[in-house]
């Protein structure tokens, strides 16, 4: 039997076969695209991820700072209304533009801290901005007047028949693209000062005195 025809069609195949893969591995024509088409996704995970980050800390930064200025206005007052409160609570608030200002929560309370170190609430306000508007709007706190706030505050901060002003603040961070950061972040903080005028801050006559 001849087996020569069929070795050589074999033959023929392989030598086809090895010259078709060549060609293939020789041709880069579609290696950019690929490359491309891998990359670019990754790029896009990494460009957002940093946006989103970046817009996070940044307003994590001025959560910090209003709360300091609720604070630091607060003390330095001798005697507060509605509509001194009020102004502070714009003031503040307003740091966290250009950011979305209807988002900051912010509250405001004096604490008195007897001579047991037992700290209590004496007066507490919440304030917010609504959105278009100019100016704050004030509303019911969280905290009411004699809570007994002793173990949220610093025992460096419990001395005897002192008064301290706590101020807080936070925002709830919603990521405009949602890929990276799947769900709203909240940010929040708080600052201690004393009053520096006055032995205790009144707010609308409480307390009656010092």
């Amino acid at each position: 039997m001849d087996l020569g025809g069929p070795m050589q069609a074999i033959a023929n195949f392989l030598g086809n076969a090895r010259c078709s893969l060549r060609d293939f591995v020789a041709d880069k024509r579609a290696l950019a695209a690929t490359e491309f088409a891998v990359i670019v996704p990754l790029m896009l995970v990494m460009f957002f991820g940093t946006v989103e980050f970046s817009s996070a800390v940044a307003i994590d930064r001025k959560v910090t700072l209003i709360a300091r200025t609720l604070s630091d206005l607060t003390s330095q007052s001798t005697t507060l209304a509605d509509s001194d409160m009020q102004n502070t609570f714009t003031a503040s608030i307003s740091i966290i533009m250009p950011y979305d200002a209807t988002l900051v929560k912010g509250a405001i309370s004096q604490i008195y801290i007897d001579e047991n170190s037992i700290a209590t609430v004496q007066w507490s306000k919440a304030g917010t901005i609504a959105s278009g508007a100019t100016q704050a709007t004030l509303a019911t706190s969280a905290r009411k007047a004699g809570d007994k706030v002793t173990n949220e505050i610093p025992s460096t901060l419990l001395i005897p028949s002192t008064y301290l002003i706590l101020s807080e603040a936070s925002y709830t961070y919603t990521p405009s693209v949602g890929y990276v950061l799947k769900s709203s972040l909240p940010l929040s903080d708080l600052s201690y000062t004393r009053p520096r005028q006055v032995t205790c801050v009144p707010y609308n006559g409480v307390p009656s005195s010092c």
